[in-house]
């Protein structure tokens, strides 16, 4: 934009063994390095205002984005309680469990070998066991999750690796890692927020990361068990009882798709209060909806929110059990059903392929530049452009929430904190006696934070962990 070269840090301090501090750079180069920042900064506002304008977007930078930023601040400032001596005791078990793997599959293999050199284990698994290798890389095969994933149940071992390695990483991202990031001052945990990371518009967290903990594993509901209400006397915020209290959108991209698509069935599912996912699954199997069964339904569930990502027969196939074939004909028979949502699909690809973006129902955009490319990058490029719009939304519609629940809390005189959001998630640390009314300003304000043509609706619960939850009905 400038034509400048800035001065990168590392001509100032170092790099490596070497590196300095500030303090001891010379005070006329600190003052040039320091002043050039600040005039690029200058020089530059102007030039993507007019961009921003341009694009219709200030609105999402004046009246979204920035406004969260103080909100931010204050949930990192809080912070959130652990359970240092339960993540000890976990980290323990863990530890033994591991060990039990590691030694599971070494008698598999017939010998030992370094489970976590991505060259030996592909030398076992394509090599010795003779597994259908996936693609090659520049260091060879590639032994990664989704290969891995596609390989379950072609040799007992791998599901073996697959939770060695799923339990190697709870272990030192989190159990291990978690005691150590306590702030000794507040006794808590503070993680970093970041808004402009994630391509959808998505808040996401780092040191530590707290929206990528599992919560469909026994071992990751344990890892949210160790979060926890503070009522130790040297930290606690408030005098009386606390408690975790936590609001949850429900289905939120599933009513962002039938806002979007205006798909008649989907839309008056919603309206009515139906459980869409038994509302799905009466038209596709073609039953009536008190005929539906819990697999009927779980299959249906699995399609609802496979679409949104771009779901094909073959990962239908790999969720549900069911043959290729099988998966091929449901996909038709639900997108006959849903016609609604087959034109609301493709004419998101049209437009992706004639702008080069597609882009939030508030213009938050993602560009797609592969979506004219071929192969693996078209289709790769294709999932984006489904999802985006359905999640960039619910990004949005989070944040334009969380400024209104800011807003009311400081105009009320709850005591509660927000302490962090993850996804459709916004969790609390409230007095016990304040529940019932944080509960009901919440809500109203996540309801209330758009207006689709079906209902926001939430889901609400409260308890001593951030796993220990009642559902509030």
């Amino acid at each position: 934009y400038l034509g400048w070269e800035m001065t990168p840090i590392s001509a100032l301090i170092g790099t490596g063994r070497t590196q300095i501090t500030m303090d001891h750079v010379p005070l006329a180069d600190t003052a040039t390095y320091a002043g050039a920042d600040v005039e690029a900064t200058l020089r530059l506002q102007p030039i993507f205002e007019a961009e921003l304008l341009e694009r219709d977007q200030l609105s999402l930078l004046c009246d979204i984005e920035l406004p969260l930023v103080p909100v931010l601040i204050a949930m990192e400032r809080t912070g959130i309680a652990i359970d240092a001596e339960q993540l000890q005791r976990l980290g323990g078990q863990l530890a033994e469990q591991i060990a039990a793997l590691e030694r599971s599959i070494y008698e598999q293999v017939g010998h030992q070998f370094n489970i976590n050199s991505t060259k030996q284990l592909a030398t076992v698994l394509f090599e010795e066991l003779g597994l259908p290798s996936g693609r090659k890389n520049k260091t060879g095969f590639s032994v990664g999750q989704e290969v891995l994933d596609g390989l379950r149940g072609a040799h007992p071992v791998v599901d073996a690796i697959l939770e060695y390695r799923q339990l190697g990483k709870l272990k030192s991202t989190y159990v291990d890692s978690l005691p150590l990031q306590v702030n000794p001052a507040t006794g808590r945990i503070h993680t970093t927020f970041n808004q402009t990371i994630a391509s959808t518009g998505r808040l996401s967290s780092t040191d530590p990361n707290l929206q990528n903990i599992p919560v469909r594993t026994a071992v990751g509901r344990q890892v949210r068990r160790a979060f926890v209400t503070d009522n130790r006397p040297e930290y606690r915020h408030f005098e009386e009882e606390s408690v975790l209290f936590s609001v949850d959108y429900s289905q939120m991209e599933l009513r962002l798709m039938a806002h979007c698509s205006h798909d008649p069935v989907l839309v008056e599912a919603f309206k009515n209060g139906v459980d869409v996912h038994r509302a799905t699954a009466a038209e596709v199997f073609e039953v009536p909806l008190e005929q539906v069964t819990s697999d009927m339904r779980a299959t249906a569930k699995t399609v609802n929110f496979g679409i949104m990502y771009g779901m094909q027969s073959y990962g239908l196939s790999r969720d549900t059990g069911m043959t290729r074939q099988e998966s091929t004909k449901f996909i038709e028979r639900y997108m006959q059903r849903f016609s609604g949502v087959r034109a609301y699909l493709d004419g998101t690809i049209r437009a992706a392929v004639r702008d080069g973006y597609v882009q939030s129902l508030y213009g938050r955009r993602r560009y797609v530049p592969d979506i004219t490319a071929s192969g693996m990058r078209r289709m790769a490029a294709e999932r984006a452009a489904i999802n985006m719009p359905l999640q960039g939304t619910a990004a949005d519609i989070m944040k334009l929430a969380m400024l209104d629940v800011a807003k009311a809390l400081a105009a009320s005189d709850l005591r509660a904190e927000m302490l962090l959001q993850v996804h459709d998630e916004l969790l609390f640390e409230t007095p016990r006696s304040e529940m019932e009314r944080l509960g009901q300003l919440v809500s109203d304000c996540m309801r209330n934070a758009a207006t689709l043509s079906v209902p926001l609706e939430v889901e609400m619960s409260f308890g001593p962990s951030w796993e220990e939850m009642t559902d509030i009905t």
